[in-house]
């Protein structure tokens, strides 16, 4: 299984941004998936998770300006963000559990660098 992240990139304070990310190999089924950022020389923080289901949870950090939503007929997680600022400024890593062969696994994207900066 690997997953494909893409859509980073450099944005203005206030801006909006959306991060996406695709999975793809042998896939039964996907669980939770969600995105994790890592700012430098700080650790790595969940940001967003939304379930099989749709439910979605959110650090408060990004609450009421990010929305996280999954495509389950492509294998797609979705982060849009919005009202970015500079503390925003991340690589952002976007994460699956996917169940196959028998067994759950979680899965790491690559990373896409967001950069929140005038």
């Amino acid at each position: 299984v690997q997953l494909q992240a893409f859509g980073g990139g450099l944005v203005q304070p206030g801006g909006s941004l959306r991060v996406s990310c695709a999975a793809s190999g042998n896939i039964f089924s996907i669980g939770v998936m969600g995105w994790y950022r890592q700012a430098p020389g700080k650790q790595r923080e969940l940001v967003a998770i939304i379930t099989s289901d749709g439910s979605a949870n959110y650090v408060d950090a990004v609450k009421g300006r990010s929305t996280i939503s999954r495509d389950d007929a492509k294998n797609t997680v979705t982060l849009q963000m919005n009202s970015l600022k500079p503390e925003d400024t991340a690589v952002y890593f976007c994460f699956a559990n996917t169940y196959s062969d028998s067994t759950w696994n979680n899965h790491w994207g690559q990373g896409t660098q967001v950069t929140v900066s005038s």
